[in-house]
């Protein structure tokens, strides 16, 4: 799969994202010398985490037939010791239905393994860059 960027027109810093058919805007806070077209870099990384967190356990809960109405995630982020290599993510499931303990303890635990998490903190990613210069316009 290919997702592809392109700076928005008329904008400072900010990105437009294609990924498959959708399209969503990155950019940073005006104190960061952009415009807040969207979420920031960091944003969207905490956000995906906490998608797959709720996705995952809806996806779980669908396939063993628990009830499960809604599910509102919260996350928090703490950056400040990110530069000595600490990002903390706090991720809050309120899971709304009618489950029993025994399921309830199941969605638990399978909020822990959602492959974002997993992805995040137990795989070493390698990430290879390429700059080219574009083709001179006429």
């Amino acid at each position: 799969m290919s997702i592809t960027l392109q700076r928005k027109q008329n904008t400072a810093l900010a990105q437009t994202i294609h990924i498959r058919d959708h399209l969503l805007d990155a950019d940073v806070s005006a104190a960061e010398g952009g415009a807040d077209e969207g979420p920031s870099p960091h944003d969207l990384y905490d956000a995906a985490v906490g998608a797959c967190k709720a996705l995952t356990v809806m996806w779980f809960a669908k396939k063993k037939g628990i009830a499960v109405d809604d599910i509102r995630t919260e996350l928090v982020s703490d950056a400040s010791q990110e530069r000595a290599g600490v990002y903390r993510i706090t991720s809050k499931l309120l899971i709304s239905g009618t489950f029993s303990d025994a399921e309830f303890a199941q969605l638990v635990a399978v909020a822990e393994k959602c492959p974002v998490h997993k992805l995040m903190t137990t795989v070493t990613t390698e990430i290879t860059t390429q700059v080219e210069r574009a083709p001179a316009t006429p």
